[in-house]
């Protein structure tokens, strides 16, 4: 039996990595979503010829303008999503894009913090605020359904990094202290979102990918992309209400707090 997509998505930076092949796999399931929004930067860049590539071979697949520290650019996305969207509402929306710094106790400094902080958790807390109201007409839309993704579903891409108690295992091998509080925070915030929007029907789950192969996690993680972004979409579709509120693995498992 073909997996069941949800009709509408919008995922955050697309131009790569995960993004990149969230959008892709979506794209070949047997029955994929009616619209997937893909955000990025700048679209029409160089490097980002490949998801235009995409686009204009699948029509359900629309490039969106989006930077995740700009609230002007974050309002006029929401606003083209809303018109392409034609009054229906957004079932899925995962706040992907991130950026990481090499930072340690030691090499940390203001500048890197907050640079790395506005994207990874104000970002993404902005640009929840600007679509909200499309995962609500989703969610009103089956008001009497169970929590998952074909009703409405955020989600933010956080990391085992942000594990307080997990430190002690991470922190030897990967530092990067800006990133880790940020996404720490990151945690905090899809918490916060659980217990609010759970009156509205919106499912909030944070997700940690895995350490993957990408620019961000570099040439000597263990995972491949595609291997990342198939466990995401099988935990995606297996969302319930049990998983409001937390913070679990690419392979379904539950990370501590």
């Amino acid at each position: 039996m073909a997996e069941s997509m949800p009709r509408t998505i919008l995922i955050t930076g697309c131009n790569r990595g995960i993004g990149l092949e969230l959008v892709k796999q979506l794209l070949l399931k047997p029955t994929p979503p009616e619209q997937i929004f893909a955000t990025c930067r700048n679209p029409d860049a160089p490097q980002n010829q490949e998801l235009k590539k995409l686009s204009a071979k699948h029509p359900n697949l629309v490039l969106i303008k989006l930077e995740m520290t700009d609230s002007a650019s974050i309002g006029k996305a929401a606003k083209d999503v809303e018109k392409q969207l034609k009054g229906r509402g957004l079932n899925l929306l995962i706040n992907n894009a991130g950026i990481i710094t090499d930072s340690t106790l030691e090499s940390v400094n203001e500048k890197d913090l907050l640079h790395v902080y506005m994207t990874n958790m104000v970002g993404p807390m902005l640009v929840t605020k600007a679509f909200l109201p499309l995962l609500k007409k989703a969610a009103q839309a089956v008001r009497e359904a169970e929590m998952n993704w074909h009703k409405a579903v955020l989600i933010n891409i956080s990391s085992i990094t942000s594990s307080i108690e997990k430190v002690p295992e991470t922190y030897s091998f990967f530092p990067a202290l800006s990133y880790r509080c940020s996404k720490a925070a990151l945690n905090m915030l899809t918490r916060c979102q659980s217990v609010v929007y759970k009156e509205d029907g919106i499912l909030c789950t944070a997700i940690h990918p895995g350490w993957v192969k990408t620019d961000l996690g570099g040439p000597q993680a263990p995972l491949t992309v595609d291997e990342s972004v198939h466990g995401i979409l099988k935990v995606l579709c297996a969302l319930s209400e049990k998983h409001n509120g937390i913070l679990v693995d690419w392979e379904g498992n539950t990370i501590p707090w």
